[in-house]
C-alpha cells in the first residue's frame, strides 16, 4: 500500500499546485513511472476523488453534459488567464516573437500523444474546422460519390452537401440501427454503398447522439483496399478511447480538444497522412497551397495564442491519468448509472452497455415522455445538467460524466429517473 499511498499524495500536491512554463513532469519526475504493481482500478474512488480536485467541478450544478464540451482543469484555466495577461501588456510582442516560437514543442507534445508525427499535426479551433479543411480541400469532381451516414455530426453532413450542391458530387447515405454490436453489421453497412465512383467514406468513430462506437479501423482497412480515402471524425473518441491515429488506418482525421481532452474552449486538431497533405487545399489562404507542409493550414492571422499555450496543461493532465485507466473510468461511470436503472417501467436504452461498443455517453428515453421534458425535469428539480436529444430513430436524453464526476453525483442521477419514471 505505501507506493499506492506515496502517489496518491504526490498526486494531491500536484493537483493542486501550479506552476508557469513547469511542466508536471519536470516538478514531479515520479509521474513519469507509476510504480509497479500500482494498478488503479476504474473504481478507486481515492485516486479518483485526487483527480477531481484538478477541476473547479460546481458544487451545485452536476454537469452530465461533458459530450457537449468539457471543463477546463484548474492549471488550464490558470495558465490561460496568465497568458492573456501577458499578452494585453504587449500584444504584438508577447504574442508574435514569444509565444508563437512555442508552438512546435506543443506540436510535438499533441503529436506523441496522437501517436503520429509532428509533420502531420495542424492546430485549429474544433473538429468542424478540421473537418470542413479536409471536406472542402479535397480534390473531387461531379459525379464522384461520398459514403456517409445520417448519424453523422450536423456541421459535417451540411460540409458534404455544400460540396454536392457547389461541385456535384453525390452522396450516398448508410442508414444505422442503433444500437449494436455487430461488427460486421456495420462494415457491411458501409460497405454495400461503395461502388467504383466511390472516393471518400465519412466515418464518426463514435456518434454524438448515442455515443455508439463504430469499428473506425475495420471499414478503413476495407476502403482502402478499395482505393477509397476515408475521413474519421474523432470529436468524441480523442482522449476517451485509449487509441493512436495510426491504427485507425485512415487518411484524414479531425477532433475538438475541448471535449475530453478538455482543453481551453476553441482548440481543436487536425491529422492528415503525411503524402496526403499537398492535395489537400487549405480552407484559408496560404502563400504555398499546394505544399506539403501541414503548417499551411494554420494561416489563421490574429488568434488567440493563449488558448494554445494553455492547452499544454491539459494534455499534462491526460497524460498523468493515463489514457487506458481514464477509458475505463469513464465507461465505469457509464455503466454504473445505466445498470442502475435499466429496470425502470417504460426505459430504453439507445447505448449499448458494452466497453466495446460505447464508453462515456449514455443515451436513455422512457416511454411517454418527450426528451426535453425529462431533461427540463432533471435540471430544474434536480440540478443535473443534461442534453436531450431527437435525432433520425434516437429520441432520448444524453448522459456523459468525465472523470471528474463521483458515483454519488450519478446516485443522484439515478434516483431521478427512477421518480421521473415513476410519474
Amino acid at each position: 500500500m505505501a507506493p499506492r499511498r506515496s502517489f496518491i499524495r504526490q498526486t494531491a500536491a500536484l493537483l493542486g499546485s501550479f506552476a508557469l512554463h513547469q511542466n508536471f513532469a519536470a516538478a514531479f519526475p515520479n509521474f513519469s513511472s507509476i510504480p509497479s504493481g500500482l494498478n488503479e482500478t476504474s473504481n478507486d474512488e481515492d485516486f479518483w476523488r485526487q483527480v477531481r480536485l484538478a477541476y473547479a467541478a460546481s458544487p451545485t450544478i452536476i454537469n452530465l453534459n461533458n459530450g457537449g464540451v468539457c471543463p477546463m482543469p484548474r492549471s488550464t484555466m490558470d495558465a490561460l488567464d496568465y497568458y492573456n495577461r501577458m499578452c494585453s501588456e504587449a500584444p504584438s510582442y508577447y504574442m508574435w516573437r514569444i509565444l508563437d516560437q512555442d508552438r512546435e514543442p506543443l506540436r510535438d507534445n499533441l503529436a506523441n500523444l496522437a501517436g503520429a508525427s509532428a509533420e502531420e499535426i495542424s492546430f485549429n479551433r474544433n473538429a468542424t474546422e478540421s473537418l470542413n479543411t479536409i471536406i472542402f480541400g479535397l480534390n473531387l469532381k461531379a459525379g464522384d460519390e461520398v459514403v456517409l451516414s445520417k448519424y453523422d455530426y450536423p456541421n459535417m453532413i451540411n460540409a458534404w452537401k455544400q460540396r454536392e450542391k457547389r461541385d456535384g458530387i453525390k452522396l450516398v447515405w448508410v442508414d444505422l440501427n442503433l444500437p449494436s454490436e455487430d461488427e460486421d453489421y456495420f462494415v457491411d453497412a458501409y460497405l454495400s454503398k461503395f461502388t467504383d465512383k466511390t472516393k471518400v467514406v465519412h466515418i464518426t468513430h463514435i456518434i454524438n447522439w448515442s455515443g455508439q462506437v463504430l469499428p473506425a479501423r475495420r471499414i478503413a482497412d476495407a476502403a482502402r483496399a478499395r482505393g477509397v480515402e476515408s475521413l474519421v471524425d474523432g470529436a468524441h473518441s480523442f482522449a476517451v478511447l485509449d487509441y493512436k491515429i495510426p491504427e485507425l488506418n485512415c487518411d484524414y482525421f479531425g477532433t475538438s480538444l475541448h471535449k475530453f481532452l478538455c482543453g481551453p474552449i476553441g482548440t481543436g486538431m487536425m491529422w492528415i497522412r503525411k503524402e496526403k497533405i499537398e492535395k489537400v487545399w487549405p480552407l484559408l489562404s496560404a502563400p504555398e497551397p499546394q505544399s506539403g507542409d501541414i503548417r499551411k493550414f494554420e494561416n489563421l492571422g490574429t488568434r488567440s495564442f493563449p488558448i494554445e499555450m494553455a492547452l499544454g496543461y491539459s494534455i499534462d493532465l491526460h497524460n498523468m491519468i493515463g489514457g487506458k485507466r481514464k477509458q475505463e473510468r469513464l465507461h465505469y461511470l457509464k455503466h454504473y448509472w445505466m445498470s442502475k436503472v435499466k429496470d425502470v417501467q417504460g426505459i430504453k436504452f439507445y447505448t449499448s452497455l458494452h466497453p466495446k461498443w460505447s464508453c462515456a455517453i449514455g443515451n436513455f428515453g422512457i416511454e411517454g415522455k418527450k426528451p426535453g421534458e425529462i431533461a427540463e425535469k432533471l435540471f430544474n428539480k434536480y440540478k443535473i445538467h443534461t442534453v436531450s436529444i431527437e435525432w433520425e430513430k434516437i429520441t432520448g436524453v444524453r448522459v456523459t460524466p468525465n472523470v471528474y464526476t463521483t458515483p454519488q453525483e450519478l446516485d443522484k442521477l439515478v434516483g431521478a429517473i427512477r421518480d421521473i419514471g415513476a410519474v
